[in-house]
């Protein structure tokens, strides 16, 4: 734990806050609020209705912000197992830059912000939606799920896929088939991407008292799992051309997306139970940042496509 500054604690004895902006920041876990923004966007665009660009900015500010607060939240719990793993040891309340309290009041503050802002100025079911997302991120799966089961990431994705759909809420007051058809992308995408990480990060994960699914079941039950969650998931994301959602573009698009993430899961289900190295796992990893990212750019795309070709044609 890091040693408190004398000089940051004011004549009264209350300790002054030693925490920079950017630490902050890296607190409302950037790279992941992102990948929530992108999906929450492309929910809304892909909406079919006329899309006030003041109300679109509110609803991704907000969301965003609801996104980085679960991250602040999740912090603040796991600080202690966050000291002992070796990817996560030097986030900001682990290493001292900011104290357990201040994470806490910093992310229920955020919490409260982006779903009353969501709520008054977008409407109140996708307030709810953001709230319900936020809540189980950070109670259900952090506080509970992730400590407690080797299922804590295919449970708790739920979280993370439900973007889309408070995005498609935002500007339709409603979900619909297609809005939950982004939510199974992103749901079933969730555990092999997470096991695959968890493959060549076992250790940490051990230290910390985890019970990921490599350390629970094996290495070689992870495998087998990743590769058969590889299998649903790829015709899962060709399903927006299948009901007649997109453009066949999109559908080729999905189409070779899964079979590059079939391939690489099926490289991880042929590795051996003694490789160190694990680079089919940490190239699973890799593609699955890049598969999820294509698939919804390709969503977003032939969205915005059809829809400018569609106010040509009128």
């Amino acid at each position: 734990m890091a040693l408190v500054d004398e000089t940051s604690i004011d004549e009264a004895g209350f300790r002054m806050s030693e925490a920079t902006a950017g630490d902050f920041f890296a607190l409302l876990k950037p790279r992941v609020m992102s990948l929530v923004v992108f999906t929450a966007f492309v929910g809304l665009v892909a909406a079919p209705v006329t899309i006030n660009p003041l109300l679109a900015v509110i609803a991704i500010l907000a969301i965003a912000i609801g996104a980085g607060a679960s991250g602040a939240l999740n912090m603040w719990y796991d600080a202690d197992i966050d000291a002992v793993m070796t990817r996560t040891a030097t986030r900001p309340v682990p290493s001292g830059r900011i104290q357990p309290h201040e994470a806490l009041t910093f992310g229920l503050v955020l919490s409260a912000l982006s779903v009353m802002t969501l709520g008054v100025l977008a409407n109140w079911l996708a307030a709810t939606l953001l709230a319900f997302t936020i809540f189980f991120y950070a109670v259900v799966y952090t506080m509970w799920l992730k400590r407690w089961t080797p299922q804590n990431i295919v449970i708790g994705g739920a979280a993370g896929a439900i973007p889309p759909v408070i995005g498609w809420a935002a500007v339709t007051g409603s979900v619909s088939v297609e809005s939950i058809v982004l939510f199974l992308i992103i749901f079933l995408w969730t555990p092999p991407h997470f096991w695959a990480l968890a493959l060549f990060k076992s250790e940490d994960y051990e230290r910390a008292g985890i019970p990921m699914m490599p350390n629970v079941a094996g290495h070689a039950s992870t495998r087998r799992q990743i590769f058969a969650y590889a299998l649903v998931l790829a015709p899962v994301g060709v399903l927006p051309w299948l009901l007649g959602y997109t453009t066949p573009i999109y559908g080729v698009a999905a189409v070779l997306l899964g079979v590059g993430f079939v391939w690489y899961a099926w490289k991880v289900l042929g590795m051996a139970d003694d490789d160190r190295a694990m680079k089919p796992a940490k190239a699973l990893f890799a593609y699955s940042l890049l598969y999820l990212f294509a698939i919804f750019a390709a969503y977003l795309a032939d969205s915005v496509v059809e829809r400018a070709l569609a106010i040509g044609g009128a």
